[in-house]
């Protein structure tokens, strides 16, 4: 027991010791030194080098990308203009594709590129030795930096594609120029006029300004070191259209704000009508042609035409219904309506042709043959055939079948054969034959201008006629809608 007790205290008294002469407390391996003014302002310098150090590039020549734009966001005011007195934004539009033309709605849908530049001097980094000449940017530093607000003010929709990303350009020169560039889908309106369908042209338009700023804090123009508007593609061709002209153009319009730059594109889209010439017209062709076969089948076939003008009726009436569906409801007349109606007109007139022939007809029957139309062979060498038209003892005969001039009765007498060596004795005996001669002379030279239309002579005529007039038809119509601007 007195043995660990004299251990105890032995190791007391070392501990004690070793604490007070430690060599970290005297400072014996550090000794301490005060800092004095030219070693702090050492220090400083050292860190600032660091820090310059840090901004350069592996080879210390210029400052990263990183570095500047921290310094050009930090403290920059997004909400001012870049300058008091206005900037100048220049636009310029790419069109990548036209996706469609749409006359039900009167609209067209697009992708196009929209590129706008102007001047900060906010963002200028020239000074900071930038290691690239210029900055790519993505959108999240261009919603930190002031923008123009462009706008479609006329668009009935529009946005920014996002294919998988947001599709949005930013680059940031040296001197301050932004550079700032969108691929955007718009669909907008579009001033249909179908007059001329479907040989027509329409016209389309988007206009462009700045919705925040008027044209004292904002002056939007058109790129003039290059085309303000133009075409990724050589020619944009739809099933229906093509895109045949484009142009842009700018005008002031005056608001209660102020007066603001309008930049308009106009796109002119002319129709593809060979679907039509296959699908109208060449069909109509053929109606018109079958509805004159009617004309060759002869005044006894009228069941037969009376068929051929009602099916081609219906079949023109079919056509031109299933194409006009397609089209919006405009209460004016358009190229295809004329060209159907005149081919229903002329349908139509074939049958009235036809009910005209079968009038003549029923009456011709209804009368028997006409005696004008018998041969003067028949009429006057036949003393039998005539003498039955008249009875001997006919108080009215030469009232009814001749004239009563004695001079015309000899004249026809003599100029009859076997009549000759007969005197004038005979003529008073006979008074039956002289009804017979005059008579039958009178019906035999009937003036021509009195005999009237036959059937025949009426299909002969509609032969000529109608075709005639068709061809006339086609040659004003087609000069006319085909030089239409």
């Amino acid at each position: 027991m007195c043995c660990q007790l004299i251990f105890l205290c032995a190791a007391a008294i070392a501990v004690s010791s070793l604490s007070t002469t430690s060599p970290l407390e005297e400072n014996t391996l550090f000794p301490k030194r005060e800092l004095t003014p030219t070693a702090a302002s050492s220090r400083i310098a050292t860190t600032v080098r660091m820090k310059d150090i840090e901004d350069l590039d592996e080879d210390g020549l210029c400052t990263s990308d990183k570095i500047i734009i921290e310094r050009l966001i930090d403290n920059y005011k997004s909400f001012k203009t870049p300058s008091e007195t206005g900037v100048i934004v220049w636009i310029e539009v790419w069109v990548q594709e036209v996706n469609s033309v749409n006359e039900i709605t009167s609209d067209f849908d697009m992708d196009i590129y929209v590129t706008e530049l102007w001047m900060d001097h906010a963002l200028r980094y020239d000074h900071m030795s930038p290691c690239k000449y210029n900055l790519s940017l993505n959108s999240e530093i261009l919603d930190q930096i002031w923008k123009p607000n462009t706008v479609f003010i006329n668009s009935k929709a529009a946005h920014i594609h996002k294919s998988p990303f947001k599709n949005v350009f930013l680059m940031i020169y040296p001197n301050g120029t932004v550079w700032v560039n969108y691929r955007v889908q718009v669909k907008g309106p579009c001033s249909m006029d179908f007059s001329a369908f479907p040989m027509d042209r329409q016209s389309c338009h988007l206009t462009l300004e700045s919705f925040s700023y008027n044209n004292q804090e904002v002056d939007m123009q058109w790129t003039n070191w290059t085309d303000g508007l133009s075409l990724l593609k050589k020619e944009i061709v739809l099933p229906d259209f093509v895109l045949t002209n484009y142009s842009t153009s700018i005008e002031r319009q005056i608001y209660p704000a102020g007066v603001w730059n309008e930049l308009t594109m106009t796109f002119v889209f002319s129709r593809r009508y060979g679907w039509y010439i296959f699908q109208a017209y060449i069909p109509t062709y053929l109606t018109i042609f079958i509805s004159w076969i009617s004309f060759c089948l002869g005044p006894k076939m009228i069941p037969a035409r009376t068929m051929l003008g009602v099916n081609s009726l219906l079949a023109l009436t079919f056509q031109f219904g299933n194409i006009m569906r397609n089209l919006p409801r405009v209460s004016y007349v358009k190229a295809l309506d004329v060209w159907m109606l005149v081919c229903l007109t002329f349908v139509f007139s074939s049958l009235l042709e036809l009910a005209v022939i079968g009038a003549i007809g029923a009456k011709t029957e209804t009368k028997g043959p006409c005696p004008a139309q018998r041969s003067r062979s028949s009429s006057c060498t036949s003393p039998r055939i005539c003498r039955n038209h008249v009875q001997s003892d006919s108080p009215h005969g030469f009232r009814s079948y001749g004239t009563t001039d004695p001079r015309m009765r000899k004249k026809l007498l003599l100029t009859t054969p076997g009549t000759i060596s007969r005197t004038s004795r005979d003529i008073t005996q006979t008074p039956e034959k002289m009804l017979l001669l005059d008579g039958c002379e009178e019906k035999a030279f009937v003036h021509p201008a009195k005999r009237g239309w036959s059937t025949d002579r009426i299909d002969r005529i509609s032969m000529v006629a109608f075709p005639g007039l068709f061809t006339l038809f086609n040659i004003i119509y087609w000069s006319y809608y085909l030089n239409l601007d």
